[in-house]
C-alpha cells in the first residue's frame, strides 16, 4: 500500500478473507495502521529491543482528544523506537507516565485551596519586602476566601466559585475585593505550575476576557471610606491630651502628627535615619508605601520630642521609639489602641466618642494624616509641598517622572507652622530613661 496518507487511512477496510484477524497497513518508522472486523481502526509500532520484536498500541484512529490523527501517531512512533534504540522499553516507559500522571491526579484532588494558597505564600515569601506583607496576604485570603472556597479541591475552583467569593464584598469593598481576585488567581496558578489543576484550564479568576464580563469595573463601585480625621481645628486640644498619655506609643504618635508621617515608617525609624544637625529624617524606602527615601524636615518640636528618647540609644541602628521586647518596634496595635482609649475609654455605649471626625466615628492614628492636609489647604499653603510632605506618589506618571525635586527646604516653613499648631513639647519633658529609672527606684 506504500506510505499512508490521510485518504489512503480513511478509505482502509477490512478484508473478510481474513476472519477474526485483524489487517495492516504499513507506514514509515515502524507505524501501522491496525483495521479489526467491523473497520474499526487503531496505531500501533513495532519494533526491536534487546534483539526481540515487540509491539505497542498507539490508541485509535480519529481526531484529538478521543483519536489519533496520522501526523500525531508518526510522532508517537518516533518516540517509541527512539526510546527503544537507547535500551528502555517504550510500554513501561508509557506506564510510567501513566503512574505519575495518576499519582498527580491524586495528590491534586488531595490539595485544597487553602493548602494551595498557603503553600504559595511560603514559596513567595523570601521575595517579598516583609513578613506584614505575607501576613496581609493571608489574613486576606482567611477573610474573605477560606470560608467560601478553602476546603474545595483547588482543581476544581471554577468561575462560580470565584464569584461566590467576590459578589458579596465587590459592591461593598471593592478594592479589597480587587485584592482578593488577584490573590485567587494567583493561587490558581500557583497550583497549575505545580500540577495541582490542569494546564490546558484557563485560570476562573483572570479579569481580561473573563471576570470583567460578570462584574463591573472597581473603579465605577469605588466608595472610599475614608480613614476617621479630627478636624485640625482640635489638633491643640488633642495634642495636650497626648502629652499627657504616658509611654513610647504616645511619643511615637506625636512624632507621625508633627512630620505628618506613616505610623509605619515612624515605628521602624532607626537613628541613623535622622540628622540632629541638619534637622532632617530620611526613612529608607524599604519602609515607605511607594518605595522610595523619603526626606522629612524636622520642626523644634519634633526634635525636642526626639531628645526625649535619645538616651535610650547605644547604637545608630537603634529604634528610635522601640517596643517593650528589646530589639522589637512597637506595634500597629499599640497606637490604634492609644487613639481608640482616649477616644472611647469610660464612655457609655451611646456616648460620643472624645475624639471623632464629623461624622462622629472615632479618630485612629492614619487619619491625622487627613487632618495635617486639611489644615495645609484651609491655611493656603500649596497642595504640592503638603503632597510632597505626605509622600503621596504623584498619579501623573509624566510629571512624576520629572518632578525629581523633593523641595525639602520649602516645605519646613510649613512643617514649622503645623507643629506651632499643634503645639509645642514642652521642652522641660523628662527623657523617658528617666521616667523608667524612677519608677524603678
Amino acid at each position: 500500500m506504500g506510505k499512508l496518507t490521510a485518504v489512503s487511512v480513511k478509505a482502509a477496510r477490512h478484508d473478510p478473507a481474513k476472519g477474526q484477524r485483524p489487517v495492516r497497513f504499513g507506514d514509515t518508522g515502524g507505524l501501522y495502521l491496525q483495521v479489526a472486523p467491523g473497520d474499526t481502526k487503531s496505531w500501533l509500532v513495532r519494533y526491536t529491543l534487546n534483539g526481540r520484536a515487540r509491539e505497542m498500541g498507539l490508541g485509535p484512529v480519529g481526531e484529538p482528544p478521543a483519536g489519533v490523527p496520522l501526523a500525531t501517531a508518526r510522532g508517537l512512533a518516533r518516540e517509541a523506537k527512539a526510546l527503544a534504540m537507547v535500551g528502555k522499553d517504550p510500554i513501561a516507559e508509557r506506564q510510567g507516565r501513566r503512574e505519575a500522571d495518576r499519582r498527580r491526579v491524586e495528590l491534586a484532588a488531595q490539595q485544597t485551596f487553602e493548602a494551595a494558597a498557603r503553600a504559595m505564600v511560603e514559596a513567595k515569601r523570601a521575595g517579598w519586602r516583609n513578613e506584614k506583607h505575607a501576613k496581609q496576604w493571608l489574613t486576606t485570603l482567611e477573610q474573605h476566601v477560606f470560608p467560601v472556597i478553602g476546603t474545595m479541591p483547588v482543581a476544581d475552583v471554577a468561575t462560580t466559585d470565584v464569584l461566590r467569593v467576590l459578589r458579596p464584598i465587590w459592591g461593598t469593598t471593592p478594592e479589597t475585593a480587587s485584592r482578593v481576585r488577584q490573590r485567587i488567581e494567583a493561587v490558581l496558578d500557583s497550583a497549575r505550575v505545580k500540577g495541582w489543576r490542569p494546564a490546558d484550564i484557563a485560570n476562573p479568576a483572570r479579569w481580561k476576557g473573563h471576570l470583567a464580563g460578570e462584574l463591573p469595573p472597581p473603579r465605577k463601585v469605588r466608595s472610599v471610606r475614608h480613614f476617621p480625621s479630627l478636624p485640625w481645628g482640635q489638633m491643640a486640644d488633642f495634642m495636650v491630651a497626648l502629652s499627657e498619655r504616658e509611654g513610647m506609643a504616645a511619643k511615637a504618635l506625636a512624632f507621625a502628627i508633627l512630620t505628618g508621617s506613616r505610623t509605619g515608617a515612624v515605628r521602624l525609624m532607626q537613628w541613623r535615619e535622622v540628622d540632629l544637625e541638619a534637622a532632617v529624617w530620611t526613612a529608607p524606602a524599604a519602609n515607605m508605601k511607594a518605595h522610595r527615601p523619603h526626606r522629612a524636615p524636622l520642626s523644634p518640636a519634633a526634635l525636642t520630642l526626639l531628645a526625649t528618647v535619645r538616651d535610650l540609644a547605644r547604637k545608630p541602628t537603634d529604634l528610635v521609639f522601640p517596643g517593650a521586647r528589646a530589639g522589637r518596634p512597637l506595634s500597629d496595635m499599640a497606637l490604634s489602641m492609644l487613639v481608640r482609649g482616649m477616644a472611647c475609654d469610660g464612655l457609655e455605649a451611646d456616648e460620643p466618642p472624645r475624639w471623632r471626625d464629623i461624622e462622629g466615628r472615632a479618630v485612629v492614628p492614619h487619619g491625622f494624616r487627613a487632618t495635617f492636609k486639611g489644615w495645609s489647604l484651609a491655611l493656603g499653603w500649596p497642595d504640592p509641598l503638603s503632597e510632597l510632605a505626605l509622600a503621596h506618589a504623584d498619579k501623573d506618571k509624566v510629571r512624576a517622572a520629572y518632578a525629581r525635586e523633593d523641595m525639602l527646604e520649602q516645605r519646613r516653613p510649613m512643617m514649622d507652622a503645623w507643629a506651632e499648631h499643634c503645639g509645642r513639647v514642652p521642652a522641660e519633658t523628662a527623657s523617658l530613661a528617666a521616667h523608667r529609672n524612677r519608677r524603678a527606684a
